[in-house]
């Protein structure tokens, strides 16, 4: 018994050294960021595998930062009745969020220091990882305001739950909730882990309601980005909100200092709103590539519109060919989505594929995880998103199985703590 006793003795001393010395080097890089709260949430560190943002700034966190190659999604129902627990619950998840965008652990001791009798406050798969480019985004739901922690008469005007559009064919359990966690990075066990420890945080006051992985983001957030492909094989997001266009984001995606004056701390935030989308791809894979282009109005190998031109031409809708039928069809998801279409309204799209297994039938549970950021739901997304529901083409091929809105606070100001504003 005495060499087993004295080699665990050693890795726990050994344990406890690389502990101390990584919190060391936490409190030295974090001395960079004064509180880690002053740096603008889109302002990256060099970029790779070891790119890192800060969670604090004037706008949240994963909106207009480069769209990351994984996600993972959840929803949460807040199960303590408590105002301090609700308070309690959001500044520590800040918190954790802060260090763990850092590449360090979610809790200030490690996956390997603290207590040795107590768990440890973090989970430990993300150990020796870089920060793979996380964000974490938080959001609150509509149910979050329904009375239970004072803050009624602090709810947004627009943030209600999503209305049944033509054709929804929602799933409760994949629905709503009353606060959301978007964890985007270029590793998949980055995010996992991220998500992970904040319901870890969240045990005893909040349970997660649905969750979601997204692989192959659908859109680019930054002008140096390639246009991905969705799993329809066309490239998605062409014509999305990049992060150079600031005076499209102030019109149609961040929240103004006095838009809603029932609730001043959401001020530079965003509304998100969440849509899961199945595809019947085996449906689709039987259409002639004619019938696809025609459907999404752009060719599948260039994305170009079907006028003509290279990818990031304007569609001509007037352009006809024989018979005079126009070359665009005006149902075609490219003319219902284009703002033309909609009195000029453009939003932010930050989507994911997702696949996840098989139907009972033997078919693909796959489609899109459609994210998408709106400064009003009521005059940006909801008027379009009924028009296709009823009009546009490609609404045969596709089944919308959940929904959410949510209201996403900016980032922490220097010397706050997140949601701070929200109870103060």
């Amino acid at each position: 018994m005495t060499e087993p006793e004295a080699t665990e003795g050693l890795s726990r001393r050994t344990l406890l050294r690389g502990g101390i010395a990584a919190a060391a080097g936490a409190a030295a890089f974090g001395a960079g960021f004064g509180t880690g709260r002053g740096t603008a949430a889109e302002t990256p560190a060099p970029g790779g595998a070891g790119a890192a943002y800060a969670f604090g700034g004037p706008h949240p966190a994963g909106i207009v930062t480069p769209a990351q190659d994984r996600l993972h999604f959840a929803a949460f129902d807040v199960t303590s009745r408590s105002r301090a627990d609700l308070r309690a619950l959001l500044a520590a998840w800040g918190d954790a969020a802060e260090r763990m965008m850092r590449g360090e652990g979610a809790g200030p001791a490690g996956p390997t220091s603290g207590p040795y009798d107590a768990p440890p406050d973090d989970t430990g798969e993300a150990i020796g990882l870089p920060p793979a480019g996380l964000t974490i985004t938080i959001g609150f739901g509509p149910s979050l305001f329904d009375g239970r922690f004072g803050l009624a008469d602090r709810r947004p005007g627009p943030l209600r739950r999503l209305p049944h559009f033509p054709g929804d064919t929602l799933d409760p359990a994949r629905s709503d909730g009353d606060l959301c966690v978007q964890a985007c990075a270029d590793d998949p066990q980055v995010a996992v882990h991220a998500v992970r420890n904040l319901a870890r945080i969240g045990f005893g006051t909040t349970t997660v309601r649905w969750s979601q992985l997204g692989f192959g983001r659908t859109s680019s957030t930054t002008s140096d980005q390639v246009t991905p492909r969705n799993l329809f094989g066309f490239k998605d997001g062409t014509a999305n909100i990049k992060a150079d266009e600031t005076a499209a984001l102030d019109q149609h995606v961040w929240v103004g200092a006095d838009q809603y004056p029932e609730a001043p701390w959401f001020a530079g935030g965003s509304f998100l709103v969440s849509r899961r989308i199945s595809m019947t791809i085996e449906t689709w894979d039987q259409q002639s590539l004619r019938d696809q282009e025609n459907i999404i109005g752009r060719s599948k190998s260039e994305g170009a519109p079907m006028s003509g031109g290279g990818e990031f031409a304007e569609p001509d809708f007037a352009l006809k060919g024989r018979g005079g039928t126009p070359i665009i069809d005006a149902a075609s998801h490219v003319a219902m989505a284009h703002p033309t279409r909609n009195d000029g309204v453009r939003i932010l799209r930050r989507g994911y594929n997702f696949v996840d297994g098989s139907t009972h039938l033997g078919r693909l549970d796959a489609g899109l995880f459609f994210i998408a950021f709106v400064n009003d739901p009521t005059t940006h997304y909801i008027p379009m998103q009924t028009e296709m529901a009823k009009r546009d083409l490609l609404v045969e091929y596709l089944r919308h199985t959940g929904s959410g809105l949510f209201a996403v606070p900016p980032g922490p100001r220097p010397g706050e703590r997140f949601a701070d504003t929200l109870f103060a």
